[in-house]
């Protein structure tokens, strides 16, 4: 179900909104604004909450670096948090970009993080939070699935349970 409401805003700051919507193609204003209230809502239960988070760690490193990719693997093997998948691709003769989908407690998360991304020979390193939580038991907003949804989906092959 989608309630309706109505803001009061500046019109500058409205103005500035509409062209940020338009240069990066963000939709209409109603989708906007709920991706904004789910972005809020995550970063708030990632901080004040006890509980799982879901997080992707992307790093960029040189495959080269000695002792590097060992290094890798011993970080995930004695850290509690949980790799549960890892894509890595190799951009050129030296340069390999990894994206590590993780679930755990938020702050082992930004612990583990940390350490892989001080690792020597990582040049880049991001790690993006998000609550799984926060989805889960919701009914579907009517909106994009972009920032959630209800999670709920169907591979092929599978059927979804109830």
């Amino acid at each position: 179900m989608i309630s309706r409401i109505s803001i009061a805003i500046e019109n500058d700051l409205l103005e500035d909104f509409d062209e940020l919507l338009e240069r990066q193609r963000l939709g209409n204003r109603s989708e906007a604004i709920r991706d904004l209230v789910r972005r809020r809502l995550i970063e708030d239960r990632i901080e004040h909450e006890d509980g799982e988070a879901v997080a992707s760690l992307t790093l960029l490193f040189d495959h080269e670096q000695r002792d590097l990719s060992e290094h890798l693997v011993e970080a995930g093997h004695a850290h509690h948090a949980r790799v549960l998948s890892t894509l890595h691709v190799h951009l050129d003769r030296r340069l390999c970009l990894e994206v590590q989908v993780l679930q755990g407690e938020p702050a082992e998360l930004r612990q583990y993080a940390d350490q892989v991304i001080g690792l020597r020979g990582v040049k880049h390193g991001e790690l993006v939070l998000s609550s799984a939580g926060l989805w889960r038991g919701h009914e579907d907003d009517g909106g994009s699935t972009r920032s959630g949804g209800t999670g709920r989906h169907n591979h092929q092959g599978s059927e979804e349970s109830s």
